[in-house]
């Protein structure tokens, strides 16, 4: 029963004090889960999140789900969940009973524009951690430095090409090159 409560107050307050959705989060998910509590090791973190950002539903939400069942099965699924996912909610429905004009506020209006800075370095700390635990092989690089330079020229020409595309496209020649090497690899063992 004691892990469950950890789940919970673990992830609840990750959701208490992030803004800016599951990218921001990441990188308190990893303190948290990897460096903190030790629930999960660095390269389970990335695979959670190469998961999570590939499965339906908010990426934080997904790495939460998994880190709880990783520890305590389907309970701990469920108390990690509620955890990540209560707070907001909670806050959400407080503003929007109290007040009808929430961001018409000056000093809320104010407040959002600093955090949305905030944001933007939770989600860039998550990126860097990742990549600088990124296998520094040929094909990893290839293939981030391929995907990087695509997201700029779609960002800068405003193409609508959605970034699953992406991520299905790096996937699909990743397997491609790796059945390739598996096939010279075959090949070479039977002459």
């Amino acid at each position: 029963m004691k892990i469950l409560a950890d789940l919970f107050l673990t992830f609840a307050k990750i959701g208490l004090f992030t803004f800016g959705g599951g990218y921001a989060m990441i990188s308190l998910i990893e303190r948290s889960c990897v460096e903190g509590k030790r629930w999960i090791s660095h390269d389970e973190m990335m695979d959670i999140t190469v998961i999570a950002e590939s499965t339906p539903g908010p990426i934080a939400i997904n790495c939460a789900t998994y880190v709880g069942y990783r520890q305590k099965g389907l309970a701990g699924a469920i108390a990690a969940t509620v955890g990540i996912v209560l707070p907001s909610f909670c806050i959400i429905l407080l503003i929007s009973s109290f007040l009808d004009d929430f961001l018409g506020i000056a000093w809320v209006a104010h407040a959002f524009k600093g955090i949305r800075i905030a944001v933007g370095i939770l989600i860039f700390d998550a990126a860097v951690k990742m990549i600088c635990r990124m296998p520094k092989k040929p094909l990893p690089l290839a293939i981030m430095g391929g995907a990087f330079c695509a997201m700029m020229l779609i960002d800068i020409f405003a193409l609508r090409i959605s970034s699953i595309t992406l991520m299905l496209t790096a996937a699909i020649l990743s397997l491609a090159i790796f059945s390739a090497k598996r096939k010279d690899a075959g090949e070479g063992r039977t002459k």
